[in-house]
């Protein structure tokens, strides 16, 4: 398939009445794709009294700093929900319903969200309204999280059964709830970081870059307050008849979780300022005073479309950089979607040789990898927060972001397959002792906890750029075609959730077939994330040339 980027020449503006007339003489109708809005004719040029055109880094950081309270309450989930849940009672073959909630949540919120927040005419901006509603969402939920036990026993739970239903209803809610405020919140505070990054191509990988990083230290906190144990002496009334010092440990890191996100969410909201959207053409934004362009402002004479025709349109007008961004970003996803379900079980099972349905001894040693995996997931939040702040540096060394994310796409494929190699060690080593007639393994030797907590640690730099690199990729993209930048991320979000879905799904069975274990789908893992950095760096384009201060109409790809 040939390939071609077209652009105007950057000194020559073509208004766009021009583009109009071209398109008449051509024949072809002048109508925007569904996934594409109106460009603004050139905006006059700047008085001297007019403020600078550049944002403030301060803009970026505080809209991003709000990934680090998002992140804080998804850390908290993966270290403490686990066990809550077992405290409910709740069915296995139901837990695995819950945790399809966010891949599900996602693949619906977050393109209504996007496409919605292109099209709010809010007198508080587009973009704000939406986080806001995410942020009191969120403290919503984790307040019914919180407080599942204690709200079923007050609707008539028996403390003295295993199986809680009301509380577990609570818990159903609110956890539902805290996926799809979640999916509220990340859309629009991307959109918003491409919005203010105008059309900086620099700007908008140093902005995705640090809302990496903050996830990185939002990840740090959530795992250190997840590992203490004594946080709810802070709180001495969470410990209550229906919720023992584990329950109310986690109440207690989930307020100071609510506490992060509200201050974070205040403040970025206060200073980053939008003016009101309106389709009106011409219309500008502007935010912290500065006056922007609005890339998305939207055809008044172009009809609404509905919803779901939207979707659908946007799908089939996507160019081929895009739908060779959203294959890489899903061969990408494949390949760490059974990493990240199932890395504390592989160190409690194929490293540390325990079991969680063995004896008392066995289980304890599975604990033990598990509260090892922890660790190596602390230091691979470390790695990923130091590298997402040299994202910048590392693609001018490399020569392009496109080929950075090549290269680290083989390094995922290499710590995937390691995993192997570890296990293989792991096994090789195994000692084992007899307690009171019972036959039970001993930890691993120092080095090979090492070389397992060193692959935790190195796969904080593909991830860094993982997070990073498609979101600033897909906002430049669009910005080039004139797309929406809540929809286009919404878009991109569906390259992510699909996959989790296929591999929360598939990855049981298909470890069945080899045997069981945890390997097959990292070996599989490992495969895909070969076949990633193979397309990106020989089939996704190198991003266009950032477009001049004053704003022209340029063609798209095709």
């Amino acid at each position: 398939m040939h390939f071609t980027c077209c652009f105007h020449h950057p000194n020559i503006p073509v208004s766009e009445s021009t583009a109009k007339k071209q398109a008449m003489e051509s024949g072809e109708p002048s109508k925007k794709s569904s996934f594409q809005l109106q460009n603004q004719p050139p905006p006059p040029p700047p008085s001297s009294s007019s403020p600078p055109r550049p944002f403030s880094i301060k803009s970026i950081i505080f809209v991003a700093s709000i990934a680090a309270g998002i992140q804080f309450g998804w850390a908290l989930q993966l270290s403490l929900l686990t066990p809550y849940v077992q405290l409910l009672g709740i069915p296995h073959k139901w837990a695995s319903l819950i945790w399809l909630c966010g891949p599900i949540s996602g693949m619906l919120v977050q393109p209504i969200v996007g496409y919605h927040s292109d099209r709010c005419t809010s007198r508080f901006g587009r973009r704000r309204p939406f986080i806001a509603a995410g942020a009191v969402l969120v403290a919503t939920a984790v307040v019914l999280i919180g407080f599942a036990a204690d709200l079923g026993y007050l609707f008539g739970d028996n403390l003295a059964t295993e199986t809680k239903p009301r509380a577990i209803v609570v818990f159903v809610i609110g956890f539902w709830i805290l996926d799809v405020a979640n999916n509220m919140l990340q859309g629009p505070c991307r959109a918003l970081l491409a919005d203010i990054s105008g059309n900086s191509q620099k700007k908008t990988r140093t902005a995705n870059a640090f809302f990496s990083f903050f996830m990185a230290v939002g990840n740090v906190l959530g795992f250190a307050s997840g590992s203490y144990t004594r946080l709810h002496n802070i709180f001495p009334f969470t410990t209550t008849k229906a919720c023992d010092v584990y329950c109310a440990n986690l109440k207690s890191c989930f307020f100071f979780s609510i506490l992060l996100l509200l201050t974070l969410t205040t403040i970025a909201l206060t200073y980053v300022h939008e003016k009101p959207w309106s389709p009106e053409p011409g219309n500008a934004g502007n935010l912290g005073g500065c006056e922007i362009e609005d890339e998305e402002a939207a055809a008044a004479e172009t009809a609404p479309v509905p919803f779901f025709g939207e979707i659908f349109g946007a799908l089939k007008d996507l160019k081929r950089p895009m739908w060779i961004l959203l294959a890489v970003t899903c061969l990408n996803w494949i390949a760490w979607f059974p990493f990240l379900l199932f890395d504390t079980d592989w160190m409690g099972r194929e490293v540390y040789g325990g079991d969680s349905q063995g004896n008392i001894l066995v289980l304890k040693l599975y604990n033990n990898g598990v509260h090892a995996g922890a660790l190596g997931l602390m230091l691979n939040s470390v790695v990923l927060g130091f590298t997402s702040l040299g994202v910048e540096l590392l693609a001018r060394g490399v020569g392009g972001v496109n080929r950075l994310w090549g290269i680290v796409n083989f390094l995922l494929a290499v710590c995937l397959a390691m995993t192997v190699l570890v296990t293989k060690l792991a096994e090789s080593s195994r000692r084992f002792i007899t307690v009171d007639g019972v036959t039970v393994p001993l930890p691993p030797p120092a080095g090979v906890k090492a070389g397992a907590l060193s692959l935790f640690a190195v796969l904080g730099v593909p991830l860094a750029i993982t997070y990073s690199i498609p979101f600033a990729m897909a906002s430049i993209f669009s910005s080039s075609s004139g797309a929406g930048q809540g929809l286009s991320l919404g878009v991109l979000n569906l390259a992510i959730v699909i996959p989790q879905i296929l591999v929360s799904l598939g990855s049981g069975p298909f470890d069945a077939i080899f045997g069981g274990g945890n390997l097959p789908a990292f070996v599989l893992g490992a495969i895909a994330a070969a076949a990633s950095g193979t397309f990106a760096l020989t089939l996704l384009p190198s991003l266009p040339p950032d477009v001049p201060a004053a704003k022209t109409v340029t063609a798209g790809f095709h």
